[in-house]
């Protein structure tokens, strides 16, 4: 049976601490920057499967809205539910990833190729601070 994807996260990155829970940093929807092409240093997509049994391959893609063209991917991480009760986290971690142009960009979700959820966020251009 496939799992529910519980949540879906979007941000520069995260913490876990000795007792397995997790401390993400910066929450974000979009990225400011005063020149373009801009380069995300990281940023990371945290899933989270769960209600389902068998074994599964989630993978995580960051798609221009306006060219359809994937910036970035996550490579594919399998993950086995062996009981309903059971979850599994799934974090991908992108480093350096260009964003060529102003404008919508898609999260994409997908379990065994399939896309599951879809979210977006801006890039947006903003003015160079002035020099004083």
């Amino acid at each position: 049976m496939k799992p529910d994807l519980q949540f879906t996260i979007l941000c520069d990155d995260l913490r876990i601490e000795n007792n397995g829970k997790f401390i993400l940093i910066g929450l974000f929807d979009n990225i400011a920057a005063a020149r373009l092409p801009v380069i995300h240093k990281k940023f990371c997509v945290v899933n989270r499967w769960g209600k389902g049994e068998g074994e599964f391959t989630d993978q995580t893609r960051i798609v221009c809205a306006y060219t359809n063209q994937a910036v970035a991917e996550s490579k594919p991480v399998t993950f086995k539910l062996e009981t309903m009760d059971m979850l599994h986290n799934v974090v991908s971690q992108f480093q350096n990833v260009s964003f060529p142009e102003e404008g919508k960009y898609w999260v994409e979700v997908h379990l065994n190729g399939e896309l599951v959820r879809s979210f977006n966020f801006y890039v947006r251009k903003i003015a160079a601070p002035k020099a004083p």
